[in-house]
């Protein structure tokens, strides 16, 4: 199974981007959406970004992965 997170777009240099989940930063390749900004999210994928994602459903799938996180983490315990 794949699985494509969306990340927030951090600064875009040419085919490049830096991109932030979770506190953690990355450069991903934004070829594939060459319309992508600073300030967008994009649907990240093995170091691509695949796709741009409208902000308003980004905050709800980021919301709903820290519900399974913290759901995972009561279970441990």
């Amino acid at each position: 199974m794949c699985l494509a997170l969306p990340a927030l777009i951090v600064a875009v240099d040419g085919d490049d981007a830096l991109v932030e989940l979770g506190g953690v930063r990355k450069r991903v390749s934004v070829a594939l959406v060459p319309e992508a900004r600073a300030g967008d999210y994009a649907i990240v994928h093995v170091g691509h970004a695949i796709g741009l994602l409208d902000p308003d459903e980004a905050e709800r799938t980021l919301a709903l992965f820290a519900q399974l996180r913290a759901a995972d983490d009561d279970g441990a315990r």
